[in-house]
């Protein structure tokens, strides 16, 4: 494995407590295992107003918005813990991943997310772990040109299932979650 390759990962919260943080920082624990370079960020690091066009021509692109951007374009790829809201993705993941789409001269471009590999993950207090909101997320990454591997982690009970240092504590969770970082960082290395 080359120690050069490059993996952004976070969670689609910004919630200091967000137990997808807790599953994003484990996820990237195993991509540093994997001998791969794991950049783990904090959305709340990168506040953005509410995407408006009107703001967009007015105030010009923010500039927590180039610096993600440039974090995701020097990415080989990226590993997302999403919540799920409502069924669906949260509204913060989804605000960035549209600013992340602008440019400095109200431009679309998808360069942060296009030919970049991604595994989605997520944790949720409920019985199905936050699978709704992966299958929206993994639609819009796929329509911005992402390479999202077929294989995707959903934690249910979210609330019970981690150890207070941050491992997974049902024996198969765990095991998915190596096995899925392993051959998603083993993609990301071919590609690449």
């Amino acid at each position: 494995m080359s120690s050069q390759l490059n993996i952004t990962v976070f969670s689609g919260s910004t919630r200091s407590a967000s137990i997808n943080k807790v599953l994003a920082k484990r996820a990237a624990a195993i991509v540093e295992e994997q001998g791969a370079v794991a950049n783990y960020i904090d959305l709340r690091d990168y506040s953005m107003p509410l995407y408006d066009g009107d703001l967009e021509i007015d105030a010009g692109y923010p500039k927590a918005a180039a610096a993600l951007k440039a974090i995701l374009q020097a990415s080989d790829g990226y590993i997302i813990a999403s919540p799920e809201y409502n069924g669906s993705l949260s509204a913060v993941l989804k605000n960035t991943i549209d600013w992340l789409t602008r440019n400095e001269d109200a431009g679309t471009d998808i360069s942060a997310f296009k030919n970049k590999t991604a595994l989605l993950l997520s944790a949720a207090p409920g019985n199905l772990g936050g699978l709704r909101g992966l299958s929206h997320l993994r639609t819009i990454l796929t329509n911005l040109g992402s390479i999202v591997v077929p294989e995707q982690l959903a934690i249910p009970k979210s609330f019970q299932a981690f150890g207070e240092d941050g491992s997974l504590l049902e024996p198969a969770q765990a095991s998915m979650l190596q096995n899925f970082s392993k051959n998603f960082i083993e993609l990301t290395s071919r590609i690449q």
